[in-house]
Order: structure tokens, then C-alpha cells, then sequence
């Protein structure tokens, strides 16, 4: 990435969008499954590289009882707020990129929308994740981080779409890793239907080729590289909730965006999804020890 323009550092532990995901992480007390993604955008901010880049959090409601399922979305209230919120804080910061620690995947929505109208038809998106995120409203899994990259492209329920500030079409988005499609909406024949292009994780373990091709083929400058951690192997490391099975290793991952940062400017870069199970377990239990709390 160059660097002679200004980079907000974005927290932004929203996990509302995580729908039922308690569901898909028994081991964990419901609550603390749901909450999961604010501690792991919190671990997320602690372990990244300090910079000078200035650093904003997002203020985001912890309140459990705020999930009412409305429009076909679970905790649609608390999603709508926080995302007017985000864009309030972004035009207030005007950044040239941002780089966006979360919480589930549609942390991506707001920042990548707002990059996409500063550099409007001159932005590709790059998500890499093991799902396509193009579920609608109403259908499949209610959860808004399934609808992530659908709402990025302007798809999706009509009063938060009405708030983005731009779309990216499907024909300049690409995703990478792709291997577990929803049993319904975020369908092979639905992606198709938008004509979004992927790759497998195989097609991209030994180069970066073909996704360096496929970005060539645009025209154009400007990227926006979404990483949800459940793209990884599971045998490689296990940090997001999906535990998909024959995913990208690590490194693979790290030389694919490090590629694309080679030859374009990445100004928007997401890493989403954190579930961080263990640190979850070691906070409770320090919870349960004497002389920790007043």
C-alpha cells in the first residue's frame, strides 16, 4: 500500500450480524457465542502492528435483548443505528482507505460502500471467504453477515441500502477461497445469477495468477480486500466459526493480498469473523476466580 495518503484505522466489533450463529458454536454459552465477534474485534485491534494511523471504534450495543427479527433480519434495529453511526463517523474522518478489524462480515458493508463512491468506478472487491455472503432478506440463514457482500453491491433490504452511499457491481467483485455455499440464497445458482466469479482455495494455493488476471481484465486501480478468517484450513488454524474443510493455509492467503497490494492500491482492507473461543473460555473462568473482581 502506498502511503502518502490518510488511513483510518476502523474497530469496529459489531456482532449483531452473526444471526443465530450460538447455533454453530455449542462449546460456548449462548451469549457469550453471540458476543463472540466484539471480543474478537477487541483481540483483532490488540494484535495488529501499532502505526500512527488514526484509530476510531465504533460504538456498538451490547445489549443481548436487541435482536428482534424484522425485514428478514435479525437484530435489525441495532444494525440500522450502528450502521448510521459508521458513516457518520467516515464522513466526519474522510479517509483515503481504511482498514477495518471486526466482528462479522458485514463490517465490510459500510467502509467498502463509502470507498467505493470516493473512487467510484475504479474500485474492485476481493472477498476471500469460504461462503459467498449473498443471501437475501427473508431467506436461508437470517443472520445480516451472510448478506455482506450482497448488500455491497447495492442488494438487499431496501431501508439499509438506501442508506449506503454506493454500490460496486458483480461484475467487479471476485471471490476467493470459495468453497461452501448456503443451502439457501447463498446458492451456486445465485451466484450465477449475479455473475460474481470465484476461485477455489486449490486454484489459488500454488500463485496469485489467475486473481492478478482477473483484476487486470477490470481496468481497474483501486482494490478492496475482505478477509474473513474462516477461509483457513482448519488443520492450519481455527479462528473464525466456520470450520470448513480444505480451505487456504495462512500463508496462501497473506501471499495473495500481498500480491495484489504489489500491483494495485488496496484501499480498503477488512479482516472479519474472529470467534476467539479459547481467550472466551480463559475470561470466564478468570471470572470465577476469587480476589480478580471487586
Amino acid at each position: 500500500m502506498k502511503n502518502n495518503q490518510s488511513t483510518l484505522r476502523l474497530i469496529f466489533p459489531q456482532w449483531q450480524g452473526g444471526g443465530t450463529i450460538a447455533d454453530f458454536v455449542p462449546e460456548l454459552p449462548a451469549e457469550d457465542a453471540y458476543k463472540g465477534y466484539y471480543l474478537g474485534s477487541q483481540l483483532l485491534a490488540f494484535l495488529a502492528p501499532q502505526t500512527t494511523q488514526k484509530t476510531v471504534e465504533i460504538p456498538v450495543t451490547l445489549d443481548i435483548e436487541d435482536r428482534e427479527l424484522k425485514n428478514g433480519i435479525i437484530s435489525y434495529q441495532a444494525i440500522l443505528r450502528q450502521t448510521d453511526t459508521a458513516l457518520e463517523i467516515l464522513r466526519e474522518n474522510n479517509p483515503d482507505r481504511i482498514v477495518t478489524l471486526g466482528g462479522e462480515c458485514s463490517v465490510s458493508v459500510v467502509p467498502f460502500t463509502y470507498l467505493a463512491s470516493k473512487y467510484p468506478d475504479d474500485v474492485a472487491i476481493v472477498w476471500i471467504d469460504a461462503h459467498p455472503d449473498i443471501n437475501m432478506p427473508n431467506e436461508g440463514h437470517k443472520g445480516y453477515h451472510a448478506m455482506a457482500l450482497a448488500a455491497s453491491m447495492g442488494k438487499g433490504d431496501k431501508n439499509i441500502m438506501e442508506k449506503l452511499p454506493a454500490k460496486v457491481d458483480s461484475s467487479n467483485v471476485l471471490i476467493v477461497g470459495l468453497r461452501a455455499w448456503e443451502a439457501e440464497g447463498g446458492t451456486k445458482e445465485r451466484q450465477k445469477e449475479f455473475g460474481i466469479k470465484s476461485f477455489s482455495p486449490n486454484e489459488v494455493s500454488d500463485n496469485s495468477n489467475q486473481v492478478l488476471d482477473w483484476l487486470k481484465s477490470r481496468g481497474i486501480s483501486k482494490v478492496l480486500v475482505h478477509f474473513d478468517l474462516d477461509v483457513i484450513d482448519p488443520n492450519d488454524m481455527i479462528a473464525a466459526v466456520g470450520v470448513e474443510p480444505n480451505g487456504m493455509k495462512i500463508n496462501e492467503v497473506v501471499r495473495v493480498i500481498n500480491d495484489i497490494s504489489n500491483i494495485y492500491d488496496i484501499v480498503g482492507l477488512t479482516i472479519a469473523e474472529p470467534m476467539p473461543r479459547t481467550a472466551i473460555k480463559i475470561r470466564n473462568m478468570l471470572n470465577s476466580l476469587p480476589l480478580l473482581k471487586d
